[in-house]
């Protein structure tokens, strides 16, 4: 008896460790001396401070670095490059106001959505810089409105009217506002802004418009902070660190319109040793979003997102309130995700991919997750991503992804090894969603203390070794409260539920070793159902 007790503590103490972030994140450290922009000829009115804010940070560059300091007021300018060792630094009342002009932002080779790709220069850029920040309390602006397109059910008649009023293009079906030509026959092509030996200069002059900047762009940098300040209105993603280490969010907010598109809170992509904390996001699509290359070019990078602490964060609207995918071709991994809220978002926890990606996503740990008002599914773990809206918008038609089995190889995405536990979710259109390949199922998947109301319970197919402990689920649909589809492995202990007309619908002639113990199955009309090629064999009640 000693003995097994013995074995039982040393098990829970190394499962203990293995959910505590053994890393550190490295912090910058600046010389106290400050360069005002004022002191270079910065204005505070509408004149364009470009020249006179980058002087600025050159200067404090060459002098060892220091303090860039933006005092309060408006601060026109054009996109900035931040040089190593400066703190860009935004007074109380600052207001760094990126301008409308899209001739002042120049075509650069870039990276978007894990491929290289031609696009406008970002309004804040650093590359292969160490010790930089942007910190203070005072806000940047990326005057988005000027860069994106529109689609006419996401905003009112009003709203519509006077956008068409102001110029632009509409689409054929005049459902799409496009602010120029150029961005509406951008649209039409498939990843134009692809970098390829055949598309010439005056090519991606023809899309300038469409190729729409993230608002920051830190690439290959070492020791980077964004503390304090609010980003807000980004032509495309609001945050975008790429394969930097030692990268610390503090206490930010990512404002961007609901309807925004792509616009992402943070996209943090193969980066290592990362603290997000106590930031806010209010954006148009995921908040916080785990990345790591597209496809085949993302496996050649083989930098896996790794090391990444994301605590005390609320998100409000966005896609997904925490978000891995669904570029994650070089994986993501050691992920400690603690002590988040998401109010109003479309799914919460949000784990997404496709075919062609490839990339292993594992040892992923989220505790502490508080939920209010989820549209769609609280968790979702989906290997059919389709690059839509989560949520149906009124009158569109989709159809299911057609289901194969294929080979697997280097394009197969993997997601194995995940814990999540203690959530808390007080409304959602579906608690738990999880689709895995028939030739790749989602794999060791550990969910426990789970409270969640939605309107229907659990929907699980192409699973292996999922399970499910001490989970509360008060439902409106329960024709079944669960549903579980050609997997293999599920235990479903201490399932407690309002109601059920059938608890457990079970199909697929894949599906066994599915086990139900300490469930009342009498509370419910019906306990477990098999249909279409599952056997009563695949179930067990305990």
């Amino acid at each position: 008896m000693k003995l097994r007790l013995t074995i039982l503590f040393v098990v829970l103490v190394l499962v203990a460790a293995a959910q505590r972030p053994d890393f550190t994140v490295q912090q910058p450290v600046f010389k106290k001396d400050s360069f005002y922009v004022t002191k270079y000829g910065a204005k505070n009115d509408l004149t364009l401070n470009t020249k006179s804010i980058q002087q600025a940070i050159d200067v404090c560059n060459k002098n060892g670095g220091g303090v860039v300091v933006v005092p309060a007021g408006m601060w026109m300018t054009g996109p900035l490059v931040i040089k190593s060792n400066v703190n860009l630094h935004l007074q109380r009342g600052a207001l760094l106001q990126f301008t409308a002009d899209k001739s002042q932002y120049p075509l650069v080779a870039g990276n978007w959505e894990g491929l290289s790709q031609m696009r406008n220069q970002s309004p804040l850029s650093a590359e292969n810089a160490t010790n930089i920040a942007i910190t203070g309390y005072g806000i940047i602006d990326g005057n988005g409105d000027a860069w994106r397109a529109m689609k006419k059910e996401k905003v009112t008649e009003t709203q519509w009217k006077r956008l068409v009023a102001s110029g632009g293009v509409l689409s054929e079906d005049k459902k799409t506002w496009y602010p120029s030509e150029a961005s509406r026959y951008g649209s039409t092509l498939k990843n134009p802004g692809e970098i390829k030996p055949e598309k010439t200069k005056e090519f991606y002059e023809s899309i300038k418009d469409f190729l729409r900047p993230n608002l920051l762009v830190f690439t290959s940098c070492k020791k980077v902070l964004l503390e304090g300040v609010t980003f807000q209105n980004s032509p495309a993603w609001c945050l975008h660190p790429l394969m930097c280490e030692d990268l610390t969010v503090r206490n930010v907010y990512a404002k961007n319109p609901w309807n925004a598109q792509n616009g992402d809170g943070i996209d943090v992509e193969s980066c290592k040793n990362v603290l997000i904390e106590g930031s806010t996001f209010d954006v148009g699509d995921d908040g916080i979003c785990i990345k790591s290359g597209r496809d085949e070019a993302g496996r050649k990078r083989g930098l896996p997102t790794e090391n990444l602490i994301a605590r005390y964060n609320t998100v409000y609207h966005a896609h997904g309130g925490f978000v891995i995918g669904s570029e994650m071709s070089g994986g993501a991994r050691n992920l400690y995700v603690d002590n988040n809220t998401f109010i109003g978002t479309d799914i919460g926890l949000r784990f997404k991919t496709t075919r062609g990606r490839g990339g292993v996503v594992e040892n992923i740990f989220v505790t502490n997750t508080t939920m209010k008002d989820i549209v769609a599914e609280a968790i979702l773990f989906d290997m059919y991503y389709a690059a839509q809206d989560p949520v149906v918008l009124a009158g569109e038609k989709r159809e299911p992804p057609k289901v194969e089995t294929l080979p697997v190889n280097e394009g197969t995405p993997q997601f194995r090894k995940f814990l999540i536990r203690n959530v808390v979710c007080n409304g959602a259109e579906k608690a738990i969603f999880v689709r895995g390949l028939p030739e790749m199922n989602i794999k060791e998947i550990e969910m426990e203390n789970l409270v969640i109301q939605a309107n229907k319970g659990l929907d699980m197919t192409e699973a292996t070794g999922i399970s499910l402990k001490n989970v509360q689920l008060t439902v409106k649909e329960t024709d079944p409260l669960m549903n579980i589809h050609n997997s293999q492995n599920i235990k479903l202990f201490n399932i407690a539920y309002n109601k059920a007309d059938v608890l457990l619908n079970v199909t697929g002639e894949k599906s066994k070793g599915i086990v139900l113990n300490g469930v009342d199955a009498k509370k419910a009309k019906k306990g477990v159902e098999v249909n279409y090629g599952a056997t009563e064999a695949a179930v067990k009640v305990m």
